[in-house]
């Protein structure tokens, strides 16, 4: 299976999502393309979506991380 270029799969320029942090730790932050395509932050341990390639930064449209959908990336 052909996997197509980061480019092609993130909705989220990589120069925002340097930028991007977490509303409630100021943690960074992981990008999953998904579907569904959110952004996690594990010291919070809060999901935030990305909808339409926007980011919805809001601690009170945040869902608790599930550890088992979204795993760290390998180091």
């Amino acid at each position: 299976m052909l996997v197509p270029p980061l480019e092609d799969v993130v909705s989220l320029s990589p120069e925002l999502l340097s930028l991007l942090v977490c509303p409630k730790s100021k943690a960074p932050l992981e990008y999953f393309a998904g579907p569904p395509e959110v952004l996690v932050c594990r010291e919070s341990k809060l999901v935030y979506a990305v909808h339409d390639g926007i980011p919805i930064m809001l601690v009170d449209e945040a869902t608790p991380l599930d550890e088992s959908l979204y795993t760290p990336p390998s180091p």
